[in-house]
């Protein structure tokens, strides 16, 4: 199809491109410059994956940033607000040396696109791959899926963060809710190019999960990554998964965590030095987070000097340091350390 083609369909809603997923993209202005040099040189672009729903709309399944890219350049492109997105400016490329400064169209300029170059680019055409509406629902998540996660730069999470929006919205910005709650944030301290990688949703994902399931589950994954996102869109989907509830208990086990140790919270205990040092460590997450939050009825009634004792124990527990070092395959570490940090801070 024809980008002119493509550009009416999207204006007239015709085709969806998920406004909610552009913050999980980060090409910068060099590449979306490459992106229009490219289809102005004539050299092919990868095909662009939709999905044919029930309306007839299509769903973008991959191709999402090179559309966005076009309809940006164009000026057409709309943020999640239906605001429109001001049009990007050209940079020179190694090619194009002329597309320095080069916008679509601006009367009050002499460096944009001519009629004729709006035209002849209009006209150049990007294949499209059709999922009709009469394939299985499940087909374009996990062709979206394999599409984002086969050389692509977006992380595990941010492409599980596209499948939610797809799949149900409002669990999305729940579930981004809990992952921004500050006390979860503090606790955490996390560098930027982790929450840039969406990590912090990923990790109140896990909690989630491994609040809900029998943990012995996971000895029989040999993808992690995989069983998280079923178990996410399991939950997406389902009628009885109570939001109120686990909310509660999220905010409840991070408010006290916070309060009582900070961003220690998820550091190795060094009993040499008797004091918590070191980077944030996901297997203490895992088990010092999903135990207080199985015995937070407990918990929040103990001291910040009992609940601190008892930590340093936990970190004490030769079968837990056996599991935290570096090589412990997920699959044997899960179901050793959360039962452990469950037993612990039950305080018994």
């Amino acid at each position: 199809m024809s980008i002119g083609e493509l550009s009416s369909l999207y204006k007239e809603g015709e085709l969806d491109i998920h406004p909610e997923f552009q913050r999980f993209f980060r090409w910068n202005i060099l590449q979306k410059t490459k992106l229009i040099e490219s289809i102005l040189l004539g050299i092919p672009i990868p095909s662009v994956f939709v999905s044919q729903r029930e309306d007839g709309v299509w769903d973008v399944v991959d191709g999402l940033q090179r559309l966005s890219t076009i309809f940006e350049f164009m000026g057409i492109l709309r943020d999640e607000n239906n605001e429109l997105i001001a049009p990007s400016t050209l940079v020179k490329t190694e090619y194009l040396p002329s597309l320095e400064g080069k916008h679509w169209e601006n009367a009050d300029d002499n460096i944009s696109f001519t009629q004729a170059q709006r035209l002849t680019f209009k006209r150049e055409k990007l294949d499209i791959k059709i999922v009709k509406k009469e394939s299985d629902e499940n087909v374009k998540y996990e062709l979206f899926q394999r599409l984002n996660t086969l050389g692509s730069k977006l992380s595990d999470q941010e492409v599980r963060n596209c499948l939610l929006v797809m799949i149900n919205k409002p669990f999305y910005e729940w579930l981004r809710g809990l992952a921004n709650y500050p006390s979860f944030l503090e606790s955490l301290s996390l560098p930027e190019r982790l929450l840039e990688e969406q990590y912090n949703m990923e990790l109140s994902l896990r909690f989630i999960i491994l609040r809900s399931i029998d943990v012995t589950e996971i000895k029989t994954t040999q993808d992690l990554g995989a069983f998280i996102s079923e178990k996410m869109i399991e939950y997406a989907n389902s009628d009885t998964f109570n939001k109120t509830t686990e909310e509660d208990i999220f905010k409840r086990t991070f408010d006290y965590l916070n309060g009582t140790c900070g961003d220690l919270t998820f550091k190795r205990y060094n009993e040499a030095k008797t004091r918590f040092e070191g980077k944030f460590l996901l297997s203490a997450f895992e088990s010092i987070a999903i135990g207080v939050s199985k015995n937070i009825n407990v918990v929040e009634q103990k001291s910040q000097e009992e609940f601190i004792a008892k930590l340093i124990e936990h970190w004490s527990n030769p079968d837990f340091k056996a599991k935290t070092g570096s090589g412990i395959n997920v699959t044997s570490r899960v179901p050793v350390i959360v039962p452990i940090g469950e037993e612990t801070f039950s305080f018994s």
